[in-house]
């Protein structure tokens, strides 16, 4: 059994439960992993708030320290991480090799970004005076993270939250705690409690973590339906809150690009993790005369994907992370062609498979705009496909959806590639290059898709306070203090 983290050791659940983990790909029991409760959240909450006053006040050069060798050690672990990675997640172990690289990335990004940015001087508003603004941790936060990309989700939120110089409780989702829990050996040198790990399912841990009195920020990335009782729970404790909610992202192709390019580029956005990515792109528009080619090239080159066990050679697609997830994303295709849309390659089950969560990337065109595949997040291996008029119909589309996350364009106009990116409400626009991020550009979205930014400056200031401290350094009276001078100028 693996166990969890708390204040530098490893531990169970308090009343010793577990449950199992799954390899989607072999339907077998990887391990177990303690099934935390409201008291184990309450053990790991106190930790990190014990351990909060003397990292808050850790130089930040002396954090950078400890967060480079947090990166350094990730990469001597790469192979075993990446592996775990791909056993209880299903994405192939390429896709997991980079997921760690990212991630030990991102910690060399803070550790530089927070040593230096603390606060700043602002002009002072008489003689004698200096003001400045102070940027203050908050205390423990909580961050939950969810299945499709744990290590990264989790470090854009982590490796900030430290850096700030707060302490945190962590909680990965039950289908993928133990690369948490191994990414926890690296940790090790962090002074005991400022990183803590609980495991366990949502309405037994998650929710005790957002709503203890001593969390004081909460950070999660989820469904739109389990960040509203998030938001609920902080808006009731009056706790910042930070929710990254995913989205329905399109994806326009313009006339004159190179479509072999496109197909190509489209397909990964889709199909990357079997779709099952935040910014997957889910909606495709295809304008005018590119419409039928490209809807060719895209289904011959979905045809040559390879579907197989992720830890595999030569497999391009692993398995769905559940069945309930696989599930879900078939009712949404059955719903659709029962609806009027029309199936043109995968929709079912690879029958070579005996076990595993498998499923065939798919595409449909013949798509209306009211069905929910074309409303709602689909978190699976789905093209849906759109014809437009023209570049102005594929804009209005693309920008007609509650979500805001990503949205993505194929085009050689420049004109239409700057009409799109100020049209369509977006927190991450990509212009011929879909799903890239960089760790110095904010992520987040609008609309629906979540409240604040991780990742850039805008990540380490979700985990700051301002604090405006004014200095008068001669003392004394004010012209403007009591007692009043009516009619009479101020001296």
């Amino acid at each position: 059994m693996s166990e969890m983290w708390i204040g530098g050791g490893r531990t169970g659940a308090a009343d010793g439960r577990v449950f199992d983990v799954v390899n989607p790909a072999t339907e077998e029991v990887i391990d177990t992993a303690p099934r935390a409760g409201a008291v184990d959240v309450d053990k790991a909450v106190a930790t990190a708030l014990r351990a909060f006053p003397e990292w808050r006040r850790t130089p930040g050069i002396e954090r950078a320290e400890k967060l480079h060798s947090v990166a350094r050690k990730i990469r001597e672990d790469e192979e075993g991480l990446a592996v775990l990675l791909t056993k209880e997640g299903g994405k192939p172990l390429p896709e997991n090799r980079d997921e760690v690289e990212w991630i030990a990335a991102c910690f060399d990004y803070y550790a530089e970004i927070g040593r230096d940015a603390v606060g700043r001087v602002i002009s002072p508003v008489a003689r004698n005076q200096l003001n400045f603004v102070l940027k203050e941790p908050y205390g423990v936060c909580g961050l939950i993270v969810p299945w499709n990309y744990p290590l990264l989700l989790l470090t854009w939120k982590l490796a900030p939250a430290l850096a700030a110089g707060n302490t945190v409780v962590a909680k990965p989702s039950e289908h993928t705690p133990l690369s948490t829990l191994r990414l926890a050996k690296a940790l090790e040198e962090l002074p005991e409690g400022v990183v803590n790990v609980i495991t366990g399912y949502g309405p037994e841990a998650g929710m005790p973590l957002v709503a203890h009195r001593d969390v004081e920020l909460v950070a999660f990335t989820g469904s739109q339906a389990t960040g509203r009782k998030v938001a609920v729970a902080c808006a009731e404790q009056l706790k910042k809150c930070h929710l990254e909610l995913g989205g329905n992202d399109p994806l326009i192709v313009d006339e004159g690009v190179d479509l072999d390019v496109a197909a190509r580029g489209a397909a990964w956005a889709c199909y990357l993790n079997m779709g099952q990515v935040c910014t997957s792109a889910e909606r495709f528009y295809v304008v005018g005369k590119a419409f039928d080619e490209f809807v060719d090239r895209f289904v011959a080159f979905t045809k040559t994907l390879r579907i197989g066990d992720p830890l595999g050679p030569d497999v391009d697609l692993g398995p769905m992370v559940s069945a309930e997830q696989r599930a879900k994303v078939e009712k949404k295709i059955a719903d659709s062609v029962s609806a009027g849309a029309r199936l043109i390659v995968g929709g079912r089950r690879p029958g070579r498979f005996a076990k595993g969560f498998f499923y065939e990337p798919t595409v449909l065109v013949d798509v209306a705009a009211s069905m929910p595949l074309m409303r709602e997040e689909t978190f699976g291996p789905v093209a849906p496909i759109v014809r437009c008029r023209d570049i102005d119909e594929a804009i209005a589309l693309a920008d007609r959806s509650e979500y805001g996350l990503g949205a993505s364009i194929y085009t050689n106009s420049l004109e239409h590639a700057m009409k799109a990116m100020e049209q369509v409400h977006a927190g991450t626009f990509w212009i011929n290059d879909p799903l890239t991020d960089n760790d110095a550009g904010p992520f987040g979205g609008m609309r629906r898709s979540g409240i604040g930014r991780e990742l850039g400056s805008e990540g380490i200031e979700d985990f700051r306070d301002s604090k405006h401290v004014h200095l008068d350094y001669v003392i004394g009276a004010k012209p403007y203090w009591y007692p009043y001078r009516y009619g009479r100028p101020r001296e």
